[in-house]
């Protein structure tokens, strides 16, 4: 049996092996725990270091993680200053001519030591006597990242107190036989642990390996026992900034220390080591006025802040309202050794409302002509501040001088200029003059301390022209209802028209501008309408019952001035048209049983009451027997049934219709019939007998020549 030593120095323990007699490179105890204490004392040895390159320990050096200790030749662990907080680990490395080796110093509490022990040794129960569970001991190896050939190189040892003939050590795991394989290997005999290449503690910091021995037929006797393998950081990755661009915004007239914005680094070391201790730092300032210090940058936090007085960080005083800062991060806790990164910083200054807007001058002019709208004249302002803020965007206000509300004004938004309009034409002949008052503010509310001022306010004088403008009807529309069909030359209405030009005297002549159907003149002196054709509600020139005309009236100037007048005629209906019959042509099977050959319908293009309900009437049938009538089946319609079924021939059937109209008017017509041969659903109307005329018809025809040879 192996048997363990526990060996306690002040606030040290320190793990030997009685069995590991033969001399290995490196230091004899690579993992080290040490109580917290209230503090590390200058100068004071903390625990003494045992490195043994087994070949005189030519050339030997020591380096700490913490720059705050150092290792003396003698290999005492010594604070270089008294330090309260040294963090939760300090590594060591030694280098001689011939090897070079990790040891781990790990920091901890009172109440963690006990903890510590019992993992380390295993201690089973209340005994108090810690003894090794397994024949294998497999301590912790440490290496650093970065090494340089040649590999392999030594980096460990595993012992087993077996000692059955033909044992062997086996390593597994990843590292070993597992992805990323073959990094580490295991001499099968003497249990030395080998490094096959450089290591990179960013890509992997830690491996958890398995070692066992094994016999002659590779059967396991003892193990698995975890060997666990720490990759120590290299001071080998930059810091980084990685979410640029880095953009930030101060308010002009801030107050000194005001913060604008923060810089974040990253670095991929170890960040428990100073490896990846960043510090900050301002290495250049574009433009360097007004003061070449304009920022800080918090060391540790990286928060920028301003440093100079409010007066100096006036935008509209500076070369340019943008700064660009270049910023160092390094790591080393800022040391002359450590690694750097850089970003640029933009730090913009804001605009705020600290300049009123001024008019440019006290009064404008504008001149317009009467009668037209539009814009008369462009006010122009000035603005210090930034003009893409609403600090110098301009609002315009007509404050007095605009009772008719017959001017407005807009800003230009290229220009910021107050573009004053006529929106309502101005008459002359009422006011020749107006006088506007105009003030001009921001978009944005002024800072408290800041107030408009007398150039905030201008005069707008406006001069209005006179011209010759056009004689106006009045009314316009004219209306005038009438009866349509009234007689020619019938007096429809005298328009009016005057002229606006009060002060002028003209005359007004009139004259036809628009007559569609040509049914109207006007006197030219007096402004008569008259008729000069028979007006009909009934024509495509009429709609809606409204017949619409217009008509000029020109002044005497020079040149003449037109005015235009509206005339509408509604038109009352008269029973001046007869209604009308359809169909007027029917057909029906010689043979058919159904009878009724037809539905009549009736229209009349008047308006009621002088069109429907309607009169059918048949005209007289000659003959013993009667072969039709007609049935009144509505207001419009009527149904004309055979009362026999008629030989194949064509036949007219005399039918009136008359209106409701006072007096009503008759519309005396023909419904032509077509007796068909009907055979297998189809009919058959040529060649049909002939044409048989109602008797009644020749007789009135024949009584009517008779007349006329006696008159």
């Amino acid at each position: 049996k192996s048997v363990v030593f526990v060996f306690f120095f002040p606030q040290v323990l320190l793990l030997a092996s009685a069995e590991d007699l033969e001399c290995i490179p490196g230091f004899r105890q690579k993992v080290f725990y040490i109580e917290q204490p209230f503090k590390f004392t200058e100068d004071q040895p903390v625990l003494k270091l045992e490195f043994n390159d087994c070949k005189g320990n030519s050339k030997l050096n020591f380096e700490v993680s913490n720059p705050d200790f150092k290792v003396e030749r003698d290999g005492s662990l010594v604070a270089l200053k008294n330090v309260s907080e040294a963090g939760r680990a300090l590594f060591v490395h030694a280098r001689s001519e011939h090897a070079e080796d990790m040891a781990e110093i790990l920091i901890v509490g009172a109440n963690e030591k006990h903890g510590a022990l019992k993992e380390i040794f295993k201690i089973e129960g209340n005994l108090g006597i810690p003894r090794q569970k397994r024949a294998i001991l497999a301590t912790p190896i440490l290496i650093p990242e970065n090494q340089r050939p040649p590999f392999p190189r030594s980096v460990g040892k595993v012992i087993s107190s077996e000692g059955t003939e033909g044992a062997k050590f086996r390593l597994s795991g990843k590292g070993v036989d597992q992805d990323p394989k073959g990094i580490f290997r295991i001499n099968e005999i003497s249990g030395d642990v080998s490094v096959t290449r450089a290591l990179d503690r960013e890509a992997i910091a830690n491996y958890e390996l398995e070692v066992e021995v094994t016999d002659i037929n590779g059967k396991t006797i003892d193990g698995p026992v975890r060997l666990d393998i720490s990759v120590i950081d290299q001071n080998d990755n930059r810091p980084m900034f990685k979410e640029g661009p880095y953009i930030g915004h101060v308010m002009e007239g801030s107050p000194t220390g005001t913060t604008v914005m923060r810089m974040t680094a990253f670095d991929a070391d170890d960040s428990s080591t100073d490896n990846a201790l960043l510090r900050y730092n301002i290495l250049k300032q574009t433009p360097t006025k007004p003061s070449p210090n304009m920022f800080y940058i918090d060391p540790e936090k990286g928060d920028i802040v301003t440093v100079v007085s409010p007066v100096l960080l006036d935008r509209e005083t500076m070369e340019t309202p943008k700064y660009e800062l270049v910023i160092e991060a390094k790591d080393m806790g800022g040391l002359d050794v450590g690694l750097t990164g850089t970003a640029t910083a933009t730090i913009l200054i804001d605009d705020k409302n600290d300049h009123p807007p001024e008019f440019t001058k006290k009064e404008f002019q504008a001149t317009v002509k009467e009668g037209v709208t539009g814009v008369i004249v462009n006010l122009t302002v000035g603005d210090r501040d930034d003009p893409a803020t609403g600090a110098w965007k301009a609002v315009y206000t007509i404050i007095n001088g605009n009772p008719g509300q017959s001017f407005e004004i807009h800003t230009n938004p290229q220009t910021n200029e107050g573009m004053l309009s006529v929106v309502k034409p101005l008459d002359y002949e009422i006011s020749a003059f107006h006088t506007l008052l105009i003030k001009v503010e921001n978009e944005d509310p002024l800072i408290p301390d800041i107030a408009y001022g007398p150039s905030s306010t201008a005069t707008v004088q406006i001069t209005v022209e006179d011209v010759n403008e056009g004689p106006v009807f009045h009314p316009n529309p004219m209306t005038v209802t009438k009866q349509e069909n009234i007689p020619v030359g019938s007096i429809v209405l005298t328009v009016n028209a005057t002229d606006p030009d009060t002060l002028q005297h003209q005359t007004i002549r009139y004259s036809v501008y628009k007559d569609p159907a040509g049914w109207l003149e006007i006197n030219p002196t007096n402004g008569t309408i008259g008729t000069t054709a028979i007006l009909d509600r009934e024509s495509p020139y009429v709609q809606n019952n409204v017949y619409t005309a217009l008509f000029l009236a020109i002044d005497s100037g020079n040149p003449p001035a037109t005015g235009t007048g509206t005339l509408h005629i509604t038109l009352e209906d008269v029973n001046d048209n007869v209604p009308s019959l359809y169909p007027t042509l029917a057909k029906v099977c010689e043979d058919a049983k159904d009878l009724r050959v037809v539905v009549l319908g009736a229209s009349d293009k008047d308006l009621h009451p002088n069109t429907d309900p309607f009169k059918f009437e048949l005209s007289k049938q000659s003959g013993p027997e009667k072969l039709w009538r007609i049935t009144k089946l509505n207001n419009t319609h009527a149904q004309v049934v055979l009362l026999q079924n008629l030989k194949k021939a064509n036949y007219n059937i005399p039918i009136s219709v008359t209106d409701s109209g006072k007096p009503p008017l008759t519309n005396n017509t023909e419904l032509k019939l077509q007796v068909c041969s009907c055979k297998k659903s189809k009919m058959d109307c040529s060649a049909t007998d002939a044409l048989h005329i109602s008797t009644t018809l020749i007789l009135l025809s024949l009584f009517s020549l008779f007349c006329k040879s006696f008159p």
